[in-house]
């Protein structure tokens, strides 16, 4: 089966651009009280039901966040480089290369998910196939947790932090993202939308955490 031409060029983008992407957002949740909230309810929430899939984990902060709240958290992202560099700055903790697309685990394998801004960078229409993939790893009453911006507009980058890439941005509506959980079987369970902090060059719109529940039966 041949690979679409955005997943190519995102893993080349974020090979290309790992090491600078790191260290610009190394430590950012500091300053981020409300998205800390939300990982500790989620947390909460999925703790003992088994383990946490970090879906595009990038760097491995939030999979670090995870574990630092007593979950059993992997990391999965499609970069060989973040992969490698999640490996070096957590050597404790797992991370292995994946597509959301095609999860590599077992039907029901996971207590919860996690996709921290990583759905942006699929285009919209396969985001109802992301989702199915998402329920078909989730284990009855595991929990999945969803950040993304806020917006109708899609972004394409060919440049980030001085290195060439290809890089497609899509910002996206929280009721719109809702209804194809729904679709693909999840239970909304909260809602998150926050205003972008002035202090925050990355942060030009508002921000989206939605919470929802893979039904027990």
């Amino acid at each position: 089966m041949t690979e679409p031409d955005f997943l190519r060029d995102t893993r080349a983008s974020y090979n290309a651009i790992a090491a600078d992407y790191a260290e610009a957002f190394h430590g950012e949740l500091a300053a981020m009280p409300l998205d800390r909230a939300m990982f500790a309810a989620f947390a909460e929430l999925v703790h003992g039901r088994g383990p946490v899939a970090d879906v595009g984990s990038g760097p491995g902060q939030i999979t670090a966040l995870l574990h630092d709240l007593g979950l059993d958290a992997f990391g999965v992202d499609l970069s060989p480089a973040m992969v490698a560099l999640a490996r070096r700055t957590y050597p404790e903790l797992r991370f292995e290369e994946g597509s959301m697309l095609a999860l590599d685990l077992p039907d029901g394998a996971l207590g919860g998910l996690v996709a921290n801004y990583s759905i942006i960078h699929i285009p919209q229409e396969l985001l109802p196939e992301v989702f199915a993939e998402f329920h078909r790893v989730m284990a009855p009453g595991a929990y999945t947790l969803i950040a993304f911006q806020v917006g109708d507009e899609a972004k394409h980058r060919t440049d980030g932090f001085g290195h060439e890439i290809k890089l497609d941005f899509r910002r996206l509506r929280p009721e719109r993202i809702a209804g194809l959980l729904e679709k693909a079987g999840f239970v909304m369970h909260a809602r998150l939308l926050r205003e972008a902090r002035e202090e925050s060059a990355a942060e030009m719109t508002p921000q989206a955490m939605l919470l929802a529940r893979k039904p027990l039966a």
